[in-house]
Parts: structure tokens; C-alpha cells; sequence
């Protein structure tokens, strides 16, 4: 029986619009973690773990077989921001940057990355999102332009 594998993981990591920090309750915080780990199961992109913090998210999943990664964070950007709006008046002006970073993680690499997205809290006591999102574009070997990643 012919059939279609793939095992492709992506870190994928983006802010709030100018890096407002919204998401600023625990409440907020895990009504966004539930919805987008529905979202990535509906559309075939499962989550490892959603992490996410006042003023932006990291997410590691499995990318799926017949969804471009531009797809995928267009998915989960316009409905997790639609849905976080329901939320009340304190969010009606909640929108997600129009960048992301997504990065391939490995199979040896997974633990790691899940521990790193879990510990997000106490790692911004030190780190502004700026300075990790700099952080991954250099260890990943990229290219930027200060005056177009941010928004």
C-alpha cells in the first residue's frame, strides 16, 4: 500500500503588532494556547507545545503534508486574532505582526526546543522578544534588515 510520510518539525515564533503586550493575563494567555492547538490539529499540523507570553508566541509542530508554511501562519494568525478579540474590550486592537520567523528543528533537537518554549516566562526576566528573535536569525544563519522585520 503506497502511502505519504513526513516528519518536519518547525519552531515558528511571532509578536504582537509593535510588540504591545496584549496577552497580558493568564486567562488570555490560555484561551490563545487552547485555540491555536486546535487550530494546528484542524489543520493538520499538530502541536508539541504552545508557548505563549504577553507579547508574542513560540510553537513547535509537526508541519503537514499538504500545507505550505505560509499557509499555516496565515491560518493561525487571522483566526487566533479574530478569536482573542471575543475576549472583551481590552483586546479589540489585538493583531499579530505581519512577520514570523519558522525554523526546521530535528528529531535529537525536539526535548530541547520544547523545554526552551516551556521556560519562556523566566527566560524574558532577562531577554527582550527583540533580542531572542536576533538571536535565532543569527544561529539560523540568516540574513536581516532591522527596518523590515519588526512591525
Amino acid at each position: 500500500m503506497p502511502q505519504s510520510m513526513a516528519n518536519a518539525l518547525l519552531h515558528i515564533i511571532f509578536s504582537t503588532k509593535h510588540r504591545t503586550p496584549l496577552l497580558n493575563t493568564p486567562e488570555l494567555r490560555g484561551t490563545m494556547t487552547g485555540y491555536l492547538i486546535g487550530t494546528l490539529t484542524n489543520i493538520d499540523c499538530p502541536s508539541l507545545i504552545v508557548g505563549v507570553v504577553e507579547d508574542h508566541i513560540h510553537i513547535l509542530c509537526n508541519h503537514g503534508r499538504t500545507i505550505t508554511i505560509a499557509k499555516l501562519i496565515e491560518e493561525i494568525k487571522t483566526s487566533s486574532s479574530s478569536r482573542i478579540k471575543e475576549e472583551g474590550a481590552s483586546v479589540q486592537d489585538f493583531y499579530w505582526q505581519s512577520r514570523y520567523g519558522a525554523f526546521s528543528v530535528s528529531q535529537s533537537k525536539m526535548e530541547a526546543v520544547k523545554t526552551y518554549i516551556a521556560d519562556q516566562e523566566e527566560h524574558h526576566r532577562k531577554m527582550t522578544f527583540q533580542e531572542e528573535y536576533r538571536k535565532f536569525l543569527k544561529r539560523h544563519g540568516l540574513e536581516w534588515d532591522e527596518r523590515y522585520v519588526w512591525d
